[in-house]
């Protein structure tokens, strides 16, 4: 089964929804493809609950709500969703491409926009998480009311730890934050938020080992500093970042730069026809932020525009134009 559109967006993350939005609102045919089984890719699999504080026009967003305003604003043009899908190939074919998205089905498209983020990712693990892993030793939190006066213990010193630790702050009835360094990779501005709410910090140090009974998670033993300390706790956050890989994508014979996609001012990436956009992309002074992606996002569907069409307008004036 063959499904036609103008574009192809590979990718229902934050970047490939607003792609879809604005190829709608150019009157193009759109479907958007993504290997997740939910719309909002990272935002959606990794931090639905957490604030975003760097979208435009939002003092602070939670990352769900982002999700559901971003799909709302696409389905006023209709887009089709192959979610659950991957995008295995990619293959030239008369008058545009042909992306094949498993189950016996095919995208054929006038063009491709990829807005991959990070391609498919991995958490690392907690090493002494063993057989409590997905047992109160989790990676993300989908819903901070489940943890509803927990006693949480977050590993790691990155953004993704602090963010986690103001998150529960509010619903848990401790919080701990616990890195295996005296310094932290996270932003400043995190840190100093966490410090004034009184959140414990525990560096350097390391977990040695989490255990629990027949009711679930109790207790992590920490070491610092050769000496032995016991917290409880019924959530264990292992925030220790993640690996990740573009998947079939690195095989479609594109310009690649450490798992980024090269592309040009245009969004246009080394395949003709083939565009990208937000994460998954890399230039002189690439920037990945949620706000870099909306603003690639319209410059490659606009180029796009011109492209499936010479006679269309790079710009097509000011949706606020509309009537």
């Amino acid at each position: 089964m063959a499904h036609e559109v103008d574009l192809l967006v590979v990718g229902a993350g934050p970047a490939g929804l607003f792609a879809a939005y604005y190829a709608g609102f150019r009157g193009m045919s759109v479907a958007l493809v993504d290997a997740l089984p939910e719309p909002g890719g990272q935002v959606t699999a990794m931090y639905p609950e957490k604030m975003i504080f760097d979208v435009a026009g939002f003092p602070e967003i939670r990352g769900r709500d982002l999700v559901a305003s971003l799909v709302k604003q696409a389905d006023q043009y209709g887009p089709s969703y192959l979610l659950g899908r991957p995008a295995v190939s990619l293959s030239d074919v008369d008058g545009g491409l042909l992306v094949d998205v498993g189950e016996g089905e095919q995208v054929q498209a006038g063009a491709v926009l990829i807005t991959a983020g990070i391609g498919e990712f991995t958490p690392r693990p907690l090493p002494a998480g063993g057989e409590w892993t997905g047992q109160g030793v989790v990676h993300f939190i989908p819903e901070l009311s489940a943890h509803t006066g927990h006693d949480v213990v977050v590993i790691g010193g990155g953004d993704s730890a602090f963010d986690w630790a103001l998150a529960l702050q509010p619903v848990a009835r401790s919080v701990t934050l616990v890195h295996r360094r005296t310094r932290f990779r996270a932003h400043a501005g995190l840190v100093a938020k966490v410090e004034a709410l009184g959140i414990p910090l525990i560096v350097p140090a390391e977990v040695a080992e989490i255990r629990g009974d027949g009711s679930g998670l109790t207790e992590v033993e920490i070491e610092v500093e050769s000496e032995r300390r016991v917290l409880p706790a019924q959530t264990v956050v292992a925030a220790l970042g993640f690996t990740a890989d573009l998947g079939p994508i690195e095989s479609w014979g594109l310009d690649l730069e450490k798992r980024s996609i090269l592309v040009d001012t245009t969004m246009r990436t080394s395949r003709p026809r083939v565009y990208a956009a937000g994460d998954v992309t890399t230039y002189p002074g690439k920037v990945k932020l949620i706000a870099t992606g909306f603003g690639e996002a319209a410059t490659a569907v606009n180029n796009i525009a011109v492209e499936l069409n010479p006679d269309a307008h790079l710009f097509p004036g000011h949706s606020s134009n509309l009537a």
